[in-house]
């Protein structure tokens, strides 16, 4: 059930960019109660910038659960601003090492905004994840990207 997810088992940091600015970034994936979730630790932080001359930390946890009456991967992410997203998986693809989650809804944010979260594998040792929004009756824009490399793994 979670083969294609033990590839992400481990500490990851790495480097982002996007509507926040430049950003370091980590991130912790590991098996919890039972091995029933992965959960996913986050954490960001900005470089000073003109709109925010301090530096801005985001962090988020979230919990990947397989739901068996959908046959399908749920995605619950709790954020630090109050947002909370429940993704529901879009695309798992061997042939591109891809992995794709579309929000079914969103905590604390206006009616209609959508988020999407992808995870691109580029080798074993390295991955892109894009994070995109998309407002009311609108497509999706990139928010974040962020490269990370595999620092150790569990």
């Amino acid at each position: 059930m979670w083969t294609r997810f033990n590839y992400f088992i481990g500490a990851w940091k790495g480097s982002g960019q996007g509507k926040a600015g430049h950003s370091r970034v980590e991130r912790q994936y590991e098996f919890v109660l039972n091995s029933k979730f992965l959960f996913v630790r986050s954490k960001s932080i900005y470089e000073p910038q003109e709109k925010n001359i301090n530096s801005e930390i985001h962090e988020d946890w979230g919990f990947i659960s397989y739901d068996r009456a959908r046959e399908t991967y749920i995605f619950r992410q709790f954020h630090i601003e109050g947002f909370v997203n429940y993704y529901v998986l879009n695309a798992l693809t061997e042939e591109d090492q891809t992995v794709s989650f579309v929000t079914e809804a969103i905590e604390n944010i206006p009616p209609g905004w959508k988020a999407r979260q992808t995870y691109r594998i580029l080798g074993p040792e390295e991955f892109i994840e894009v994070f995109e929004m998309a407002g009311p009756d609108k497509g999706f824009h990139l928010y974040t990207e962020n490269r990370f490399q595999r620092v150790r793994s569990e």
